[in-house]
């Protein structure tokens, strides 16, 4: 069984999502940066092991990163999924966990990496925006794209109402991607990463119009 830490900064609604997924690998660990996170709420009424690790207590970001590694190592971590983490992580960090982390990013990567995707759509004039589970690398926003949920920007949007419709798209893709690691239906290899034994060119999209 696939076991998976995630890491949270603030209310972990894509923590609850993969809670009530019941997904077949197991959620072994939450970890925040932020003491007051509502996601460790949410953790322990699951019954979920939690570890709060404040990065305002250590002098440099490696350090930082280092205890992270070893709170993985010491849950026997095989997934790290990254939802509402708000710090970014080094290189080193990064590259220990290569082909086994994850990010969910609000906007349809490779466009609009960064902050404030929303705006940013709206301010183009876009049709199309949602969100993407990606492969963490070094680069920001850079790893290989896993899955899309995309939807039409309306008329009326806000960069409010925006995210609102993109968190719902991101509570259904996130444990469906998860699920398929879990599964073995996506698998990270040295030739590449496979979706149904076929090398994956292009995310999977779901579309929500």
């Amino acid at each position: 069984m696939i076991k998976i830490a995630v890491l949270v900064s603030g209310s972990g609604s894509n923590l609850q999502a993969l809670i009530d997924a019941n997904l077949s690998g197991q959620i072994v660990g939450v970890i925040s940066n932020k003491p007051d996170a509502y996601a460790l709420q949410r953790a322990q009424q699951a019954g979920i092991q939690t570890a709060v690790i404040e990065h305002k207590q250590y002098p440099s970001r490696e350090l930082f990163d280092d205890v992270m590694h070893q709170q993985l190592l010491d849950w026997d971590v095989d997934l790290v999924v990254l939802a509402g983490f708000m710090r970014i992580l080094s290189a080193k960090f990064v590259h220990a966990w290569e082909g086994k982390m994850l990010n969910i990013h609000p906007s349809l990567l490779p466009h609009y990496k960064g902050m404030h995707t929303h705006q940013r759509v709206l301010n183009t004039g876009d049709t199309l925006h949602g969100c993407t589970v990606h492969y963490v690398t070094a680069e920001l926003d850079a790893g290989q794209a896993l899955a899309q949920g995309v939807l039409q920007v309306n008329i009326h949007d806000d960069a409010e109402s925006l995210a609102n419709r993109v968190h719902v798209l991101e509570h259904l893709i996130y444990p469906q991607v998860v699920e398929w690691i879990c599964n073995g239906t996506i698998q990270h290899t040295a030739q590449g990463v496979m979706y149904r034994q076929q090398l994956l060119q292009q995310p999977v999209q779901f579309c929500h119009f």
